[in-house]
């Protein structure tokens, strides 16, 4: 398996019609390298979205140029890594996009408390959907009940997997660590892997964690998040030395790809779409850029197991995309419309029917789709888990977590030496 990034598309652009324009522009080098946004005029409202994003942003951008047919628009699409590094930056320097993904809660440096904190973000208390917001979504873009992000979707952390590799295996969805482990050797005596994964990319390193996490602490302690602030917990003697553990264990048993450390996360999408891997431990949204590579195939998503009881298994499932508006945007008014029509029944339909989620604020005109009823179900049954970086203090938690992960993993350290460093993380400043 290659060690780097599969080559993109170069730029591409649509045709500008004379009262308006849809751009999409693949980002290639960092994020700091576009500048304003290649190819943007001064006139057009730029937008800049996380690739993985990419689906349902295209199909909200196209439903938007149908009601405001003279605003013209310039999309950029971003790795995850290149935003939460660059877009603070290019806010700060006055060269910020007018609308782009921010993360909900505190956990890196792009989240929206942290861009609030440096006065980078719009309120849009005043909009419309702002009134509508559930308590989950209102938590993770509101601050001090005033709201600084349009949440856009609902997704879970779980196993993307192909239904017919996994039939082709001979095998069925696992729902207990004994039966995944044993998924995992199945996989390899046919010839195939049963999870991608890509290490390299550091985003990535936190999912399985995640994933195992959401059981091993919040099964038994769903309070766990306010034991950390109160004091009364740590990362060292909790379930995360269990996750931490089995994340390690399922390497030794063949559970990933056969170097993690070199693989990337668009070498994963075309390891399940083009069936070197069964599945891959991902953040759902993920499922249409697989679907985009291959659309004949048939995608569903399972829960991590990581115990052998059934009923006590978690997923992570929570607010995932939201987008905010600059506060010095260039073009105001259309941003702030473009913000009205993400938030609106129509705008959330757009995107999520487009993407493999749940819209963030709920409307009876959204048909779920049958590969995220594991999600679905995990939310109507109570046992869906916030995104862990979500409630972490500061961003260097997060960094911390994907050091010492790719630490594990290069075997430079070991699990009790990881949670100590994630101990101390949490308990600095930043």
């Amino acid at each position: 398996m290659s060690s780097s990034a599969p080559p993109r598309a170069a730029a591409r652009r649509g045709a500008r019609r004379r009262t308006a324009a849809v751009v999409a522009v693949a980002l290639v080098g960092p994020l700091s390298a576009c500048g304003s946004d290649v190819g943007a005029d001064d006139d057009t409202l730029r937008i800049t979205a996380n690739i993985t994003d990419r689906a349902s942003m295209d199909a909200v951008v196209a439903a938007f140029g149908t009601l405001e047919p003279d605003v013209e628009l310039s999309v950029t699409y971003a790795e995850t890594d290149q935003l939460q590094k660059s877009l603070p930056t290019r806010l700060a320097s006055g060269d910020g996009p007018d609308v782009f993904t921010v993360w909900p809660g505190n956990g890196n440096p792009a989240s929206v408390m942290r861009l609030q904190a440096d006065g980078r973000l719009h309120d849009l208390s005043a909009r419309r959907f702002a009134v509508d917001l559930p308590h989950d979504a209102a938590s993770v873009v509101q601050v001090k009940y005033h709201t600084f992000a349009v949440p856009a979707n609902y997704s879970g952390i779980g196993v993307i997997y192909s239904k017919s590799a996994l039939t082709a295996i001979g095998a069925d969805t696992p729902t207990t660590w004994d039966q995944l482990i044993g998924l995992c050797h199945r996989a390899r005596e046919k010839g195939t892997t049963l999870l991608a994964l890509g290490n390299k990319t550091p985003w990535v390193t936190q999912l399985v964690s995640y994933a195992l996490a959401a059981t091993t602490v919040y099964g038994t302690s769903p309070d766990f998040d306010q034991k950390m602030r109160d004091g009364d917990a740590t990362f060292a003697a909790s379930g995360w030395k269990t996750a931490f553990e089995k994340y390690l264990t399922m390497n030794d048993e063949g559970c990933f790809s056969d170097d993690p450390l070199g693989t990337t996360y668009e070498d994963t999408v075309a390891d399940v779409a083009e069936n070197r891997a069964v599945g891959v431990v991902q953040v759902a949204s993920s499922l249409s850029e697989i679907q985009a590579r291959s659309p004949g195939l048939e995608l569903g998503i399972f829960v991590l197991p990581a115990g052998n009881a059934p009923s006590r298994t978690r997923m992570p499932a929570a607010i995932s995309a939201a987008y905010g508006v600059n506060a010095k945007a260039e073009h105001m008014k259309a941003a702030l419309a473009f913000a009205d029509f993400l938030g609106s029944a129509a705008g959330q339909n757009a995107y999520n029917r487009a993407g493999a989620t749940l819209p963030a604020i709920p409307n009876d005109d959204f048909d779920v789709r049958p590969a995220l009823a594991a999600t679905a179900e995990q939310q109507r049954a109570g046992k869906a888990v916030p995104f862990m970086d979500q409630l972490w203090p500061h961003p260097g938690v997060q960094e911390e977590h994907f050091a010492q992960i790719a630490s594990l993993f290069a075997g430079r350290t070991t699990v009790e030496a990881a949670l100590a460093a994630l101990d101390r993380a949490y308990a600095s400043d930043s």
